[in-house]
């Protein structure tokens, strides 16, 4: 098992497609917290805000445990943000976690 950082970046006025399916993408990353596999995940806001309101978000970062770079992508291209057209472009990388340890 390795890290690896999956990165989506959000197609412009993402943010009503966003909450139309952020339960089911919540619960898929919410298993891999459950399965001890999740380092962090979270939103990009759009503008510098913690709280961007309408201004929505740019994309997500996801670093999670996976057998392999084929199977993160894998997992990342079934993601309902990918499948429901809110990410337009999705980059899976190998990551290796430095700090902290």
């Amino acid at each position: 098992m390795m890290l690896y950082a999956i990165n989506g970046e959000d197609v412009p006025d993402s943010l009503e497609k966003r909450l139309a399916v952020r339960t089911s993408h919540l619960e898929r990353i919410t298993a891999l917290r459950d399965e001890g596999r999740l380092i962090l995940a979270g939103p990009y806001p759009a503008i510098d805000s913690p709280d961007p309101g309408p201004a929505g978000f740019s994309g997500s970062l996801i670093v999670a445990e996976f057998e392999s770079l084929e199977a993160a992508r894998t997992w990342a291209e079934a993601d309902p943000y990918a499948t429901s057209g809110i990410y337009a472009k999705v980059t899976v990388k190998p990551f290796k976690k430095v700090m902290p340890s």
